[in-house]
């Protein structure tokens, strides 16, 4: 086992999941940059330095999620962190504006085949790498997990008519959030005799590829509450969900 503490962040060859890694990495930590595309997280990875390597990790792929972990096992014998930050908003090309995305997606016009895909990457995906990473985490004292969820999946600020960005709110990815903040709780509920935190983090409305770089800010400012929370350290707290400016969020 190295001594240096471990980050495993998926999709973290670019926004804000590199942003992340980037940060950790300043902050001590050897980081692993899980990337769908082995050849898009090595680039990354050299980008980012020597305490940076690339993990192929696919979140939707069993047989990747496995090889990643006994990988991990191998190369590292440990898991101080993991940030679940690997999600997708759409199966085909963003729209163009928020808006229009949130036209498209409503409840009665959205195809169920791309909420699946969406769903896959969003939940599914964060249990299969939860399950998978677990027995690292369990063998690393004072372990914690940041999920990378949103506001907009809140369910009590989509239920607030007064907010404008209420309309927003549609079962494909916002929704997507909700389900991700549920399984946040079942693991920091089913963790928290263990020590291991397990915490959920809103970046805000980031400028990324995902929003067609429509985002108020930057990936810096997306990152920081996710960091901030890696960084809490074994008494961190367990079952919150947070953003870097607003504090607490209601679920």
């Amino acid at each position: 086992m190295q001594d240096k503490p471990v980050a495993l962040i998926t999709g973290a060859n670019q926004g804000i999941g590199y942003q992340i890694a980037k940060d950790l990495m300043a902050s001590g930590f050897t980081v692993l940059v899980g990337a769908r595309n082995p050849e898009r997280g090595e680039t990354a990875a050299k980008e980012l330095g020597p305490d940076a390597h690339a993990l192929q990790l696919d979140v939707t792929d069993q047989a990747s999620i496995t090889a990643a972990a006994a990988q991990v096992h191998k190369t590292f014998g440990r898991l101080d962190v993991l940030i679940q930050n690997a999600a997708i908003m759409t199966t085909g090309d963003h729209p163009g504006s928020v808006l229009e995305y949130a036209k498209t997606k409503r409840a009665s016009v959205v195809p169920l085949d791309e909420m699946r895909a969406v769903w896959e990457t969003n939940v599914f995906g964060v249990l299969a790498v939860y399950q998978a990473m677990l027995p690292l985490l369990r063998a690393t004292p004072g372990a914690r997990i940041v999920n990378v969820s949103s506001g907009g999946g809140s369910l009590t600020i989509a239920s607030d008519r007064s907010l404008p960005y209420r309309s927003h709110f549609s079962p494909l990815y916002a929704a997507s959030k909700t389900a991700l903040n549920a399984l946040t709780l079942a693991m920091a509920i089913e963790l928290e005799a263990e020590g291991i935190s397990v915490n959920a983090v809103s970046p805000g409305f980031t400028r990324t590829a995902m929003n067609g770089y429509e985002g108020t800010e930057t990936v810096e400012e997306g990152a920081r509450e996710a960091v901030r929370v890696a960084l809490l350290g074994k008494d961190a707290p367990t079952g919150t969900f947070t953003h870097a400016t607003f504090g607490t969020i209601p679920w």
